[in-house]
């Protein structure tokens, strides 16, 4: 059967009773954490909120004053989600979240209309589309698009915008001849009741579930935003649609007025000054690196000329690297000498090195990576790594400074 949803997708609020509500749970990524929420699954008698389909997600709305958020179809019913249980048999008015709504027939629009084309005017064929939340994807059969084919398209899918094409949905039943006749990639293995074709006028027939305009000039406008390399020998083509393409530039307006504010320079200038910064930035990386280098060695000999240096050393700077501890490792006679070296934030993460006697650095080393809650592995002397936390630095300093001194007692 056809929704309510589907036979006028224009309409933003619906009567209609409720069929059943069930206990339910709804599995749901959360700042990517999964959760299991638990609620309610109701059956309505019809509804104008779309349930996730031909690769158009679901609508988001209300029944009564009840948030719905997640709908999904299962055979020929669509399986609304709510947090809360509406009586059954109750008389309730469907809400849908229009802005949400009318992007994605934006969306969906846009993708038949550019698919089309790209077919007729490349015979590049779509092999699968995405409808992402802040930018779309047709996957084209292709290995790539030229710049100029894709000017070309973008050119010609909004022409056929301006022309205020209509689109038109039509009812087929399965044995109809005209069937055979429109694009599809086939049906769904639950599919039951007529097949619903998209209609654009002059350009277009389409097997297609989803939602969409009811004229061309109603996507206001397409913007292709390029391609990237996909899967299998395929080209995927970004797009926007509509008030997209509006959010799009406006958002695009607000960063290059900051980076006028932040550069200093116009709008056709700032690709330049940033190439300037970062050629400044690296010479300055550069300086920095060689500056720590010699800092390595000096803190090393400090150390070796120091006559009342013992068998410890311990260092820690906020700012080094890897090899910053290693120089200073490197300069000093570690087969003596028990080095504890850590950069980094003195109560936030951090690198670590623990060099020295091979035995007592095999010994000491996984001790010292629990108390610096960190990642890490040794071999031949050395033991270094990331620690989560440096906060107990100076608790592991003073136990490697006890096991120096309790291990030259031995040694007298």
């Amino acid at each position: 059967m056809a929704f309510q949803c589907q036979r006028d997708c224009y309409m933003k609020e619906f009567v209609t009773s409720v069929v059943s509500c069930c206990p339910a749970e709804l599995k749901q990524e959360v700042n990517g954490k999964k959760e299991t929420l638990k609620g309610f699954n109701v059956l309505l008698q019809d509804t104008i909120l779309f349930p996730e389909g031909g690769g158009q997600p679901d609508d988001h709305g209300l029944i009564g004053e009840v948030p719905v958020l997640r709908v999904t179809r299962q055979g020929p019913d669509a399986v609304h989600f709510v947090t809360s249980p509406v009586e059954v048999r109750q008389e309730v008015r469907v809400t849908v979240d229009w802005e949400r709504r009318f992007d994605h027939m934006q969306q969906h629009s846009g993708q038949h209309l550019i698919t089309a084309l790209a077919d007729a005017m490349f015979g590049y064929k779509t092999t699968s589309w995405d409808l992402g939340r802040h930018r779309s994807t047709i996957e084209l059969d292709t290995p790539s698009v030229k710049a100029a084919q894709l000017q070309e398209l973008e050119e010609a899918v909004n022409e056929k915008i301006r022309a205020g094409i209509p689109v038109n949905v039509l009812l087929l039943d399965l044995s109809d001849p005209a069937v055979e006749k429109v694009r599809s990639r086939g049906l769904p293995d639950d599919h039951a009741g007529p097949i619903r074709i998209i209609d654009m006028e002059g350009i277009d027939a389409n097997m297609c579930c989803g939602t969409h305009v009811t004229n061309l000039s109603h996507l206001q406008v397409i913007k292709l935003l390029g391609t990237e390399k996909g899967k299998k020998n395929k080209t995927n083509l970004i797009f926007l649609t509509g008030n997209r393409v509006l959010k799009y530039a406006e958002k695009s307006y607000s960063t290059e007025r900051s980076l006028v504010s932040l550069l200093k320079t116009g709008p056709d200038e700032h690709v330049e000054a940033v190439e300037k910064i970062q050629k400044s930035v690296k010479m300055l990386q550069k300086s920095n690196l060689s500056l720590l280098r010699d800092m390595a060695v000096l803190i090393a000999r400090d150390f070796k000329n120091n006559p009342h240096r013992g068998n410890f050393f311990s260092f820690h700077k906020k700012e080094g690297d890897n090899e910053f501890m290693n120089i200073i490792a490197n300069e000093i006679n570690t087969e003596e000498t028990l080095v504890f070296l850590t950069v980094g934030e003195e109560k936030g993460a951090g690198l670590f090195l623990l060099a020295g006697p091979s035995g007592q650095v095999t010994e000491l080393g996984p001790r010292i990576l629990e108390m610096l809650q960190g990642k890490g592995a040794g071999k031949s002397g050395r033991f270094q790594g990331k620690a989560n936390s440096l906060a107990r630095r100076e608790e592991v300093e003073a136990f490697l400074r006890q096991h120096c001194k309790h291990h030259s007692s031995e040694e007298e």
